[in-house]
């Protein structure tokens, strides 16, 4: 999320918000018979456990999902203690000892969701019943992860939500298999407020473009309740197609609103580089 403060000239901006990060976060336990008629792919007595990560390597999100990736497997080397151990090394005190979890050695699959929550699904069905993945991870996309969390309570098997930020992927949508280590956009809303308040007052004029998803929509549903809770007033809120590489359209009502504030609510590099170049 990007927020532009447009004082005399519209080119001071302060940009905040929204941490991205991913990372593993692995199921602790693999009991014998637990959820016995429902969990699936149980790994029993065998000596390794396969998890599967469901990235987007490719559509809207595919840098995300790359770097996303990336700390998966580089996760998956300090659990399993390649090399020095890693990050086992630095943490206690700590139970995993850096050989896998719970003495089974990590194997993984991939997926490309490609942005999308069909491709997304038709992925970790395929891990599921194909490659016999105990967890899958993933989610760049929250539209993805709502969908994918769907598919994890249906099959019984553990879903960890990476890098999902809508309201509702726990909130509304929450399921039995579903396990969020990310915060959420009611989070960023009540981070956000004292800081905007300090830098930017209690009187002002605010224009959204949103990103026409749920991440999108919950995180401007938050960010208005935290302004307006400011006294800030909300001048309009408009909603971009997910993926959209020309921007300008947009810009040109911004500026004509009367609006002093820009609050994009929007995630992805090339996205809110392409805004910020159109409003610069």
């Amino acid at each position: 999320m990007t927020i532009f403060d447009k004082n005399v000239n519209r080119r001071r901006l302060l940009q905040g918000g929204v941490a991205v990060t991913a990372g593993l976060a692995a199921p602790n336990f693999f009991i014998k018979g637990a959820w016995a008629e429902e969990f699936r792919n149980n790994p029993g007595s065998a000596k390794s456990v396969k998890f599967g990560f469901n990235v987007p390597q490719t559509g809207a999100y595919a840098d995300e999902g790359a770097d996303e990736l990336r700390a998966y497997q580089l996760a998956v080397k300090h659990l399993n203690g390649e090399g020095d151990g890693g990050l086992m090394n630095t943490m206690t005190p700590l139970s995993l000892k850096g050989n896998g979890v719970l003495g089974k050695k990590i194997e993984y699959v991939t997926g490309d969701t490609q942005t999308k929550s069909d491709a997304a699904r038709a992925s970790a069905k395929r891990m599921i019943e194909k490659d016999g993945v105990i967890m899958f991870s993933g989610g760049s996309s929250s539209g993805v992860a709502v969908a994918v969390q769907s598919l994890a309570q249906e099959m019984g098997v553990i879903f960890m939500c990476g890098l999902t930020h809508s309201n509702d992927t726990t909130g509304k949508d929450k399921k039995r298999y579903g396990f969020r280590h990310f915060f959420n956009a009611y989070m960023s809303g009540a981070a956000l407020g004292p800081v905007l308040k300090e830098n930017m007052g209690t009187d002002r004029n605010a224009y959204h473009l949103t990103a026409d998803y749920t991440w999108g929509w919950t995180q401007e549903e938050s960010i208005k309740n935290t302004t307006e809770a400011l006294g800030w007033n909300t001048v309009k809120a408009v909603r971009t197609p997910l993926g959209a590489g020309d921007f300008s359209q947009y810009i040109t009502p911004v500026l004509n609103s009367g609006a002093d504030v820009l609050i994009l609510n929007h995630y992805g590099k090339d996205m809110v580089n392409s805004l910020t170049q159109a409003v610069q």
